[in-house]
């Protein structure tokens, strides 16, 4: 599986109008025969940030991603937006296959 995580400083006026910028870009993605998920959150602390978690099946998925129409209009879409470079940790954890139940945390009865 192939795990990354971005975080995006975006514009504060394009803040509350983000989810919308890339929800073409968020449906195409999670659409993929090799995605596992994409998944967006905003900052409690500072609402100009958001971060990306998504999964791949493998490298090919990734890759097939990276080469889609969908990602380079979202790039592009992206792009008058943001304030500054995205940061991002991008993994490849063996074996993994998305996510796994907790084991230290269950809901009371």
């Amino acid at each position: 599986m192939i795990f990354i995580a971005v975080r995006f400083t975006v514009r504060p006026e394009h803040s509350d109008q983000w989810l919308t910028l890339v929800d073409d870009f968020t449906r195409a993605t999670r659409a993929e025969p090799g995605n596992l998920f994409f998944d967006w959150s905003r900052d409690v602390e500072d609402p100009n940030r958001f971060v990306l978690l998504e999964a791949f099946a493998d490298a090919e998925a990734g890759a097939a991603h990276v080469r889609s129409e969908h990602f380079t209009a979202g790039l592009e879409a992206m792009a008058g937006a943001i304030a500054s470079t995205p940061e991002i940790i991008n993994v490849e954890l063996p074996g993994q296959g998305g996510w796994n139940a907790m084991t230290e945390l269950s809901p009371r009865a």
